[in-house]
């Protein structure tokens, strides 16, 4: 798994069926990521915030070193079954993203963010991101602050296009209550369902096609945090960190396998979202393919 990585990330805020024409056109240059393949996946990301917000405000004023502390998972069919999270340091100096990873058991995973997990028994590179967390941890009184949650389609370049990852992000949600990664609570959708957050990420610089590509399907910068979005709309903070002009849809109220709680959706071929592969063709479990979770 790789565990540590510095990239550029370019995010825009798109209807599906634009899209979905972007996406036939980048199938000629990348293929679909092997671990969600073109179906996709679903992430659920748990937060953790100081009692101040202090992640959340550093994002809003624009500061540009700033840091933040977040459990993901990959759930499957049944996401109070999963056992395992990565934790993850996101940190972003001006325009660079750098992340540092750490895979654990659910239960050892959520000790280590609240700054209470025996460092035993980890190698080297995962004992400094374990030693970083508990400092943040204990620093700053972290605690869980939102949970987002949506599906993914990602594209990840090879050979001459690697380092390029492209991803889209539908159905996405979040909530600032049952703060467990794995419970199958109820979540609110932050953007309606046929609109797409697409993240254009490098490691190096943006090849000259992917800029040719953003070009011809009409695409604009955004600036927008997933997480920011969740706690400004579901605490009504007079803040828009993600600014669009179609409302907001009310409280879902999910089942086991609703796509807002980060699981399999099940999307008829009508809906928006079928135009990005979310349809009753999805596989029937929709986990990574393999034990290495996708990177971004």
């Amino acid at each position: 798994m790789i565990r540590r990585f510095n990239r550029f990330e370019l995010k825009y805020i798109l209807p599906v069926a634009q899209c979905a024409r972007l996406i036939e056109d980048l199938k000629h240059h990348i293929p679909a990521d092997s671990h969600g393949g073109e179906a996709g996946y679903p992430l659920v990301s748990l937060y953790y915030d100081s009692p101040q917000l202090d992640c959340f405000w550093a994002k809003i004023e624009g500061i540009r070193f700033r840091r933040k502390v977040r459990l993901r998972i990959y759930p499957g069919d049944y996401i109070s079954q999963v056992s395992r999270g990565s934790i993850e340091i996101k940190q972003r100096i001006n325009k660079t993203v750098q992340k540092r990873r750490l895979e654990l058991p659910l239960d050892r995973a959520e000790a280590l963010c609240a700054g209470m997990l025996s460092l035993e028994g980890l190698d080297e590179m995962d004992t400094q991101v374990a030693n970083e967390v508990t400092y943040l941890s204990r620093s700053m009184d972290l605690q869980p602050s939102a949970i987002t949650a949506y599906w993914r389609r990602a594209f990840e370049g090879q050979e001459e296009n690697a380092g390029v990852r492209i991803t889209f992000d539908t159905y996405v949600a979040s909530r600032i209550h049952a703060l467990t990664v794995n419970a199958p609570a109820k979540n609110r959708l932050i953007l309606p369902a046929d609109y797409c957050i697409m993240e254009v990420k490098c490691d190096d610089r943006v090849p000259e096609w992917v800029i040719s590509l953003l070009a011809r399907h009409d695409c604009q910068l955004n600036r927008v945090s997933k997480y920011c979005a969740g706690v400004a709309l579901l605490r009504d903070f007079k803040v828009m960190p993600l600014a669009l002009s179609p409302g907001v849809p009310l409280t879902l109220e999910p089942l086991e396998g609703d796509p807002s709680n980060g699981l399999s959706p099940s999307v008829s071929t009508a809906e928006p979202s079928a135009a990005l592969g979310l349809s009753v063709s999805a596989p029937t479990s929709s986990g990574p393919s393999s034990s290495e979770p996708p990177h971004g």
